[in-house]
This record gives C-alpha cells, sequence and structure tokens, in this order.
C-alpha cells in the first residue's frame, strides 16, 4: 500500500517541450520568400542598370551642365575633371551613346515585365504601400539609427522597402520616358512638350529637352544613391538575407512567426489535475489495497 502511494504520489515527469532551457532547440526551417521570376527580374536589372548609369556618364561627359548652386555661388560642380580622368569616362561620348541606347531596350523590356509579373501574379500586395506603411517606414529607420531597440513587426517587406521599391520602379518610368525625350526630342514631342510647357508655367524659361535632361540626371543621382542604400542594408542584414535572392528560401526558426500565430505559455503547458480529482487518483489505490486485504484468500 505504502509503495503504491508513493508512486501515484510522486511529481509528474515535465512534458516534452519544444524549447529547451537555454531558449533553442527547434530547428531552423526553409522558408519560401522570392519566387523564380522576381529573382530573374531582379539579377537581370542589376547589371544592365550599371551598364546604364555608367554608359550614361561617358555622355554626360560631353555636356556636363549640371551643379548646385547657391545664388551664384557654385558649391559643387558634377563633376570634377579628376574624377572623369580617373574613372576613364572623357572622350569616349560615341561609345557611350552606342552602349546607353542599345541596352536601354533591355532595360524597358525588362522593367515592362516585371510590372506585369508583380500586377497579375499577386505581388503588389506585398510591395504597393498601404495606410500602415509611413508609419513602419519610420519605425525602420528609428531601428536603424539604434533609437528603437524593439523588434520590427515580421513582413516579406517592411514599411521602408514598399516605399523603396515602389520609388525605384517610378524613377525607372520616369527615366525611360525623359531618355526618349531627350535620344528624339522632335519626334516624341508629346513627351518633351510637356515638360518644356511646366517650364515655362515655373517661370524657367527652359526647353522640353533641357527639362528632360535635368530630370534624367537626377534621376540617375537618385538610382546610384538607391543602390548605395540597398547594398549597404543587404549587407548588414546577412547572408541568409542574399542568399533568398538567390535561391528564393531563407532559413527561420518556427519562432519567427508572428507571435499571433504561436501558441503562448499558458496554452502550452499540460493542464493541471483539478484538487478532488488528484485527491481522488491519491486515494484510489488505498481503498483498492484494502479491498485486496478484506477479500478471502
Amino acid at each position: 500500500m505504502n509503495s503504491q502511494l508513493k508512486a501515484n504520489s510522486a511529481p509528474a515527469a515535465p512534458a516534452a517541450s519544444t524549447q529547451s532551457a537555454t531558449g533553442i532547440t527547434q530547428p531552423r526551417q526553409l522558408k519560401a520568400k522570392h519566387p523564380l521570376a522576381i529573382r530573374w527580374f531582379h539579377w537581370i536589372n542589376f547589371p544592365v542598370l550599371f551598364l546604364m548609369i555608367w554608359s550614361g556618364m561617358l555622355i554626360y561627359w560631353a555636356n556636363d551642365a549640371f551643379s548646385v548652386n547657391l545664388g551664384r555661388r557654385t558649391l559643387f560642380h558634377f563633376f570634377p575633371e579628376k574624377f572623369y580622368e580617373r574613372l576613364g569616362f572623357g572622350q569616349r561620348l560615341a561609345e557611350g551613346m552606342a552602349w546607353h541606347f542599345t541596352f536601354m531596350w533591355l532595360f524597358a523590356l525588362n522593367g515592362l515585365a516585371y510590372v506585369l509579373y508583380v500586377a497579375f501574379s499577386g505581388e503588389w500586395r506585398h510591395l504597393l504601400p498601404n495606410r500602415k506603411t509611413l508609419g513602419e517606414a519610420l519605425q525602420v529607420v528609428l531601428h536603424d539609427l539604434r533609437i528603437r531597440r524593439a523588434p520590427l513587426p515580421r513582413a516579406k517587406f517592411n514599411g521602408a522597402q514598399r516605399i523603396a521599391y515602389t520609388g525605384v520602379v517610378l524613377m525607372g518610368l520616369g527615366s525611360l520616358l525623359t531618355g526618349l525625350a531627350i535620344y528624339k526630342p522632335i519626334q516624341l514631342a508629346w513627351i518633351s512638350s510637356p515638360l518644356g510647357r511646366a517650364s515655362q508655367v515655373a517661370g524657367l524659361n527652359a526647353t522640353g529637352y533641357e527639362v528632360a535632361r535635368w530630370v534624367h540626371f537626377w534621376l540617375t543621382m537618385g538610382f546610384c544613391a538607391f543602390f548605395l542604400v540597398h547594398v549597404s542594408q543587404v549587407a548588414l542584414a546577412g547572408w541568409n538575407n542574399f542568399r533568398a535572392m538567390i535561391t528564393g528560401y531563407e532559413l527561420t526558426y518556427p519562432d519567427d512567426l508572428p507571435a499571433a500565430s504561436s501558441p503562448t505559455r499558458s496554452d502550452s503547458a499540460p493542464p493541471r489535475p483539478e484538487p478532488n480529482a488528484q485527491q481522488d487518483s491519491l486515494a484510489s489505490p488505498i481503498h483498492a489495497s484494502q479491498n485486496e486485504s478484506q477479500s478471502p484468500a
């Protein structure tokens, strides 16, 4: 009787848990992130955009008219002569035009295919900004500046990425239209003429060709800035994020899922027996042993 009482009154072994005392027991899992088409568009656009900027600099050398001014004072001229000399951009106008006008068609077709795929595949739901995007983007900036310590909401693209990637698509469209206006300003007067009229309204008295060239240049500077920020963010995010753009998958822990979908501690813990039920379970072997002792041998 005593042995049975001790066996039943001993504490039960803890239930098997998916998390050890150290907090790291769950294996990593592969999670799909980037479709094959998105990866193709990305890796085609990367070298093509680089070639477009490089060849554009060969063309710009022939008439480097832009600068940052404060009144009549020039703060910075794009670009110093040493810049052209060290990078070999000088005296290559014809070569630059040949490269630029060749790869602009691939740049345009790849961009058009990307927009159509995003529109018809439903990927636009992850990319286009929504009413929460601006607030999320502010959280990302504060987090990157180490002002905000709380972890960011888990999503395929955060608010800052939604704004940046949507903006890059619009910049690409602007570069294409202004580039065509520079390439054929008379034949494509439906592009260049509105730019000239907008200049007149603003009191700048510039032609459509001049406005198109100015916009085209600053869009190119925007692409350069985006490229630097994008590469730095990829480096900070680590190899797992970069690998996802190559293979389409990233390694995640099950705990990386949103908190709402993971069980809470109270849900995952085994239910405790009621006090009455526990007393009954302890008393039952006593009654059983008494009955056995009273029964005839």
